[in-house]
């Protein structure tokens, strides 16, 4: 059985990270895809910045495509690191905010977030995962 994130459980997903930042003063966009990066969720705050839906779609698509969140996908394509240029890839942020989502090791989605001041603030507001366990215990 192909296990698949639910566009209800991306929504709860998107909307506890969003509530996650705005309880910290952040102004977030956040975006859910499934295991394959497709979007299946994009928030964004009345105030978010315009470059936060695109941001946040693109940081959840790193997150699922490369199966580890984006700061520690940061860490490991710096400039000194032989797999650098895998930056240069389109729709590849490596910036903290993504989040693969997994289900009884199953990858089956992941969550992006943009808009707080840094990839470190971002990534703190990603985990609307918390939001969605029951869902994912398929």
């Amino acid at each position: 059985m192909l296990r698949s994130l639910t566009p209800e459980a991306a929504l709860r997903a998107a909307q506890a990270a969003l509530q996650s930042c705005a309880r910290t003063g952040y102004q977030v966009g956040g975006a859910v895809s499934d295991r394959a990066g497709h979007s299946l969720v994009m928030l964004r705050d009345r105030l978010a910045g315009p470059h936060t839906p695109e941001t946040a779609l693109n940081k959840a698509y790193a997150a699922v495509t490369f199966k580890m969140d984006t700061l520690a996908f940061a860490r490991a394509t710096q400039a000194t690191e032989v797999s650098s240029g895998i930056r240069e890839l389109p729709r590849v942020v490596a910036i903290g905010g993504g989040l693969p989502i997994e289900s009884a090791g199953s990858l089956v989605g992941s969550i992006g977030v943009s808009g707080a001041p840094g990839g470190d603030a971002d990534h703190a507001c990603a985990p609307g995962i918390a939001a969605i366990n029951d869902d994912l215990e398929f």
